[in-house]
C-alpha cells in the first residue's frame, strides 16, 4: 500500500464505471492523457495489467476485476471515515464548549445570545467545571473557554474580558454572629475557620483562601471541598465559612447562609479565559460579544 496515490485508485474506480479513458479523465478533471498515465502508474505499483486497452472500449483484465472487487468496499469504507471525520470537525468548530462554575447569567448569558444570533449554525455548550481546578479543563482540552474567578497565572492561558468586579464576601451560616453585620473587616476572618477549595493553584488560594490576616492573625482552615455546593452545605451546618466572589452571592438561592462583604481585601472579578494558541474560531467571537455586553 505504501506509495499508492488515492488519485490513482479513484481513476481506476471511475474507469471501471465508464469503460472509456476520455470520459474518466473528464469526470476527474484531468488533462488529456491524464487518466491513462494514472492507470499506468497504478499498474506499475501492483505489478500487473489492470485494464485491456486493445479494443475501442477499455475493459478490465481478469486481474483488474479481482482488484476492483477488493478495492471497491475498502475505498468506500475509507471515504466514509474521511467524510465522518470532516463532519465531526465541522460540528466541533460550530460548537463552543464553555466552562462555567455556575449558571450562565448577566453579561455571560447576553454574550451567549449574541454569539448564537450572529451565526445560527453555532452553539455554546455549557460544561460545568469545579471550583477545585477550573484551569485543568482548559489545559486538557475539555472546554474551549471558561468563565473563572480570577486571578489566573500561566503563559499557556489567555485572560480575555474581565467583569463583575465586587467586594469579596464571607459566607457564614445565617445564625452566625457575623451574619447580621452589614460588613466585616479582614481581621474578623480570624474568628471563623475557612473552608478552602481543594487542589486549587497556590496563587489563587492566596487571594481567596488566605491563612493569615494583614495584622498577622492566623486564619484556620477546615477540610477542603471540590464544589461550591459542598462548601455551602458545610457553611450552612456551621462547620466554617467561605470567601467567595461577590457575584456568587446573587445566585446561591439559599436562606440558610449569609454573604457579608469584607473590607480590606482585593475585589473579586470574573474573566473569560482560553488556552493560548487556540484555533477555535468561536473563541474570539464570544470574547467580542462579552466585551460588548459589558459596555
Amino acid at each position: 500500500m505504501r506509495g499508492i496515490e488515492i488519485r490513482e485508485l479513484e481513476c481506476f474506480l471511475v474507469l471501471a464505471e465508464e469503460s472509456h479513458l476520455g470520459r474518466a479523465g473528464e469526470r476527474l478533471s484531468l488533462p488529456q492523457g491524464g487518466a491513462d498515465r494514472l492507470l499506468h502508474s497504478l499498474e506499475d505499483r501492483v505489478g500487473a495489467p489492470l485494464v485491456d486497452r486493445s479494443g475501442l472500449r477499455v475493459s478490465l483484465t481478469p486481474f483488474g476485476e479481482e482488484f476492483l472487487a477488493a478495492l471497491g468496499p475498502a475505498y468506500r469504507t475509507l471515504a466514509a471515515v474521511v467524510d465522518g471525520a470532516r463532519d465531526r470537525s465541522r460540528d466541533a468548530r460550530q460548537r463552543l464548549r464553555l466552562g462555567l462554575q455556575g449558571s450562565a447569567s448577566g453579561p455571560v448569558a447576553a454574550a451567549i445570545r449574541v454569539f448564537e444570533e450572529r451565526d445560527p449554525a453555532s452553539r455554546v455548550d455549557i460544561v460545568e467545571i469545579t471550583l477545585s481546578d477550573p484551569f485543568r479543563t482548559l489545559r486538557e482540552g475539555e472546554v474551549d473557554a471558561a468563565v473563572v474567578l480570577l486571578p489566573v497565572r500561566g503563559r499557556d492561558l489567555v485572560v480575555g474580558p474581565e467583569f463583575s468586579r465586587q467586594p469579596q464576601r464571607l459566607v457564614v451560616a445565617s445564625d452566625h454572629p457575623l451574619a447580621s453585620r452589614p460588613r466585616v473587616g479582614v481581621e474578623d476572618m480570624a474568628r471563623v475557620p475557612l473552608v478552602p477549595v481543594r487542589n486549587a493553584p497556590d496563587h489563587w488560594l492566596r487571594v481567596h483562601s488566605p491563612t493569615v490576616t494583614p495584622l498577622g492573625r492566623t486564619i484556620r482552615h477546615e477540610a477542603g471541598v471540590d464544589t461550591l455546593q459542598q462548601g455551602l452545605s458545610l457553611v450552612a451546618s456551621g462547620s466554617g465559612a467561605m470567601l467567595l466572589a461577590g457575584s456568587t452571592a446573587w445566585h446561591s438561592g439559599r436562606d440558610d447562609i449569609a454573604f457579608v462583604p469584607v473590607s480590606g481585601l482585593p475585589e473579586s472579578s470574573m474573566g473569560l479565559v482560553w488556552p493560548r494558541g487556540s484555533t477555535h474560531p468561536g473563541v474570539p467571537v464570544l470574547a467580542a460579544a462579552l466585551s460588548e455586553a459589558l459596555v
